[in-house]
């Protein structure tokens, strides 16, 4: 059985690093991720803080907490 811990590690790095590989690190100011598992439910939430990105922040936002829960039904699947 995969630990909450680790869970929200997993959710957690992908949220973020699907975020920089769409932005420059330089072009954000703030990034939120916030990422709950309980009773076997994850929620994440992403929000972007990048004024100068030229991007749909809030569609790259949704898709890393898309990325998040694939990463962290990976994480299960390799259980």
């Amino acid at each position: 059985m995969v630990d909450s811990a680790t869970v929200v590690e997993t959710a957690s790095n992908a949220a973020h690093g699907y975020v920089f590989s769409r932005l420059a690190n330089s072009t954000v100011e703030d990034i939120d991720v916030t990422v709950t598992f309980e009773d076997e439910v994850l929620d994440v939430e992403v929000s972007i803080f990048a004024p100068e990105a030229d991007a749909d922040l809030e569609h790259i936002a949704q898709d890393a907490a898309r990325v998040a829960g694939e990463a962290v039904d990976d994480l299960f699947d390799a259980e």
